[in-house]
């Protein structure tokens, strides 16, 4: 299947606007859950606070940050995917 027809099944699966779970996973520094935060915050500009969760591992080595909003387009969620899983920090997104 061709990279276009890929983006149009996905687009018609996701129905956009649409709220969207994001999870980023990562080591448990002082500063992971606030680079998490920036990044989506200058891809997702509106985030409410209260759409932001984290959570620590059994063992305090790693943390899972959640932030939930409305995803308006699949090139918006491909933007936030791409600078989350280049950052250092950043172990794996989901």
């Amino acid at each position: 299947m061709a990279r276009h027809d890929m983006t149009e099944a996905a687009e018609a699966i996701w129905n956009f606007p649409c709220s969207f779970p994001l999870k980023a996973f990562g080591r448990n520094s002082d500063d992971f859950e606030a680079v998490v935060i920036e990044i989506v915050r200058r891809h997702v500009p509106d985030l409410d606070d209260s759409a932001i969760s984290s959570q620590l591992s059994k063992r305090n080595a790693y943390r899972a940050v959640t932030a939930t909003f409305t995803a308006r387009s699949r090139e918006q969620l491909d933007a936030l995917y791409l600078e989350l899983s280049r950052h250092e920090q950043v172990l794996m997104v989901l």
